[in-house]
Formats: C-alpha cells, structure tokens, sequence
C-alpha cells in the first residue's frame, strides 16, 4: 500500500485540520497519534508504515494530525483551545469522509480528545481504544507528576526539541525511555528527530505540552458508556500502567490488556498483539494473519563461549558487554542494509535482501566484536521466508540457525545456495562437506568463508 494522499478538513474557526484515509473496510476506525505525528513521516518508518497497513487491513482508517501538530495548523503558547475544541475537530473529520459512527482509537494524549467526544458524542462512537493515555489531574501513587515536573520538561523541551540527544536521552521524551530495547538503534533515532521536527516547532510543542499538563479527563471518563479497550505495557517507563490500571476503574466495563515489556511506542513492540487485539475488539473477530512470503537470506550469529564469560563477569558485567555488543553488530547490520530481527539472547538473527551483504556482514561483526574481547560464529542462508509483522520463520530460517550452531569460533559458515548466489562477488570459499541439519529434510552442503 502506498502512502494515501493528504487532505484538510476545514473547522469552524478557520483552522484546517489534517487526514488520511486508507483500507475499505465496512467499519471506521478514526486514529488520533500523540501530538508527535506528521501524516507524512508516519509511513517513512517501516514498523510504523506496517503498524497502520496493518490497522487498515480490517477496517476504513482515518488518521489525523491533531490540531497544532505534524501537517495540521499550528499552535503558540498564546493560543492553548479548550478540549472541547480539540474533540470537536473530530467530528469536522468525520463530517469530511462521510462516517456516521466510528471507532476511536487514542494513542497517548491522542486518547483525550477521543475520550471526551466518546462521552459527549456516543451516538457516533462505536468503540473506544485508549493506549498508554495520561488522564491527567492527582494520582495515587507515588512519582506522579506535578505542576512542578512538567514545568521542568516543558523548559528542557523549549530549549532542546528535536536535538539529537533530547531524543535519545531525556527521561521523559527520548528512546531512553520511552523505547529502551531500541535505544542504540540509530535508524529508528534519526527517524525519532525528524519527527520530533516535522511534527511541532518548540513554540507549538510547548502550547501542545501545557494543554495536556492543564487537562484533566478523570471526570470524563466516568461519564463513558460505549465498549472500551484499554492497551498498556506492563513495564511501560514513560506512563506507568497505574495509568492504564486507573483508566480501567474509572471507565464503567472497561476491558485492560497489560501488554509485556516496558516499550513504549505502539508501533516497535507488541505491534501484533495491539492490532489483534483492537481488530477483534472493532469486529468481534479475531484476524488471522497474512503471512509474506519472500526471499531473503538470513544471518545468525552466537557468541562463542557465552556461558563461561557470563559467569566470570557476573550479570552486571555480562550485560554491559552484551549491550556493547548488540550495539556494535546493529550499526554494522544497518552498514550493510539488513534488518535487525531479534537477539537470540548471545546472539542476534537479522535478514538481508542480498547474500554477499548478508556474508561481509557477519565478517564485519565479527571484526567489529573482536575488539571487545568477543568471538562469534555465524551461518548464513538464503531461501523463502515468512514475515509476519516483525517476525520472520519457515524452514530456511531453521536452517540459517543450524549453519551457525555448526561453525568454528571465528568462522562464517554459508549453504551451497548463498556460495552460488554470490559469484562474481569477489568473496571466497573452502568446501565444508555435507551435514545434516537437525530438524532439516535432507543433508545439506556447506561452505566456509576464507578470511
């Protein structure tokens, strides 16, 4: 699916408010991002393009950019709209693309504009889904943040938005935070900047913080009678899930679904839960996933004698070399073009559209780890694969996973189909004879790559 073409939908007060529309589905579903959105740089993101191809799968999706935000027209801290106004905009998109009655799904304080039209509109609210939303107003919980917080990040967000350490490490809107097992991924920070850039100015960010740090929606959300699905992860370090916990007491019948790990971002982690979940919650069915089937080739590699070092050094010392490691193999997995996929714990699999990248890869993590005091094996394997989301199987990434475990510290071992894929690449191999892979039909020819 292509990115769908950008339109306006004019408010009362003059002001235009950004949409796209996407999927043909019989059902609505209107999307409110968190105020850091930009229609356009959405889908520049690969995990994020998946994410809303994925939404518009099952239904008719709407995506906007809330007023003051991303395509939408700005805000100053001089012009701070009642929530009213906001949720109002909301219904002027609706009246655009011609949907009488919508699901609304609220990501962030996207989550409180839908709240309130869900309240006071119900007659044209179907459903309504509310991810990682800060309700406002006192909490009963200790670290809960107050007048005096917020307006210490509003001043660092006045004098940092859109620097590249802001977006890595401030505690309260870098990936430190608010997505720790992507925080070394220099793709998804550079792609975080950007956005930060494209979807406010520091003055339109700062009237866009003040609203959300004066809103109190608690009252609201007891006044909410339409079906609601609360999505939270467990172990989110940006909005606690006493939030989503609070949100599911105040909201009568409200289903919570505590997702597992503690990042924060939608569209990284738990991207098929969260679209199952809210497909099923839509249309009463749960999807079954298409699967794209494509050719690649696929790398593993292992640290060589991981259990002895992890307990010489001890978790602490363990983990920090695990991380300097991880951080080390993703910039050279980004070098060469392929996607980092998973660790495997002392390990990590990613997948590349071309062997030789996926072969000068592996020699180049193992060079790049070498200096760290670390060895690894590697296979490399090149077949059809499954991508599901952010996941890939089948049986040649079974076999990638039993070349590596058969190679020799130091080594990259490939199949016969990446050693005849990659002629004429000026890489060269020795013959490793014929093996038989665990779990794999038939013996399977190997090669090692000379150094």
């Amino acid at each position: 699916m292509e990115r769908p073409e950008t339109r306006y939908a004019k408010t009362t007060d003059g002001v235009h408010i950004a949409y796209q529309v996407c999927g043909d589905g019989e059902l609505d579903l209107l999307f409110v991002p968190g105020f850091a959105s930009n229609l356009i740089w959405n889908w520049e993101l690969p995990a994020y393009a998946n994410f809303l191809r994925r939404l518009s799968s099952f239904c008719r999706l709407i995506i906007i950019d809330r007023r003051g935000s991303g395509l939408s027209d700005r805000l100053s801290p001089e012009d701070l709209p009642p929530l009213e106004v906001l949720a109002g905009d909301l219904g002027v998109v609706l009246d655009a693309v011609g949907s009488e009655r919508t699901s609304l799904f609220g990501a962030e304080d996207g989550g409180l504009s839908c709240s309130l039209f869900a309240a006071t509109r119900p007659d044209r609210v179907d459903r309504l889904i509310l991810y990682t939303l800060d309700p406002g107003g006192d909490k009963p919980w200790e670290g809960a943040w107050g007048r005096e917080q917020w307006e210490g990040f509003i001043s660092r967000v006045a004098d940092h938005w859109g620097m590249r350490g802001f977006g890595r490490d401030d505690p309260a809107g870098g990936l430190v935070t608010a997505a720790p097992s992507f925080v070394d991924d220099t793709q998804l920070l550079d792609w975080h900047v950007a956005m930060m850039q494209l979807a406010a100015s520091p003055r339109a960010v700062e009237a866009l913080f003040r609203i959300h740090m004066e809103t109190d929606v608690q009252p609201v959300l007891t006044s909410i009678r339409v079906p609601t699905l609360i999505l939270h992860p467990l172990g989110d370090l940006l909005e606690p899930i006493a939030e989503g916990r609070l949100l599911a007491h105040l909201i009568t019948g409200a289903e919570l679904v505590e997702l597992p790990g503690d990042d924060h971002f939608w569209f990284l982690s738990n991207t098929d839960r969260i679209v199952d979940a809210i497909a099923e919650f839509v249309t009463g069915v749960r999807p079954v996933r298409d699967l794209d089937r494509v050719l690649a080739t696929v790398l593993f590699t292992d640290i060589v004698g991981s259990t002895e070092m992890a307990a010489r050094l001890g978790d602490a010392g363990w983990k920090g070399l695990l991380a300097s490691h991880d951080e080390r193999a993703r910039t050279e997995i980004q070098r060469h073009r392929g996607t980092y996929i998973d660790s495997t714990g002392d390990g990590l699999l990613a997948t590349f559209d071309g062997p030789a990248r996926a072969v000068r890869c592996a020699r180049a993590i193992g060079g790049a780890v070498r200096e760290l005091g670390l060895e690894i094996r590697s296979g490399v394997h090149t077949g059809e694969i499954e991508v599901a989301g952010n996941n890939v199987r089948g049986i040649a990434v079974h076999i990638g996973a039993r070349v590596a475990a058969l190679a020799d510290p130091g080594q990259v071992l490939v199949s016969s189909t990446v050693k005849d894929l990659v002629a004429g690449s000026g890489l060269t191999f020795e013959d490793a004879g014929e093996h038989d892979l665990k779990g794999v039909p038939d013996r399977r020819h190997l090669f090692r790559v000379v150094e």
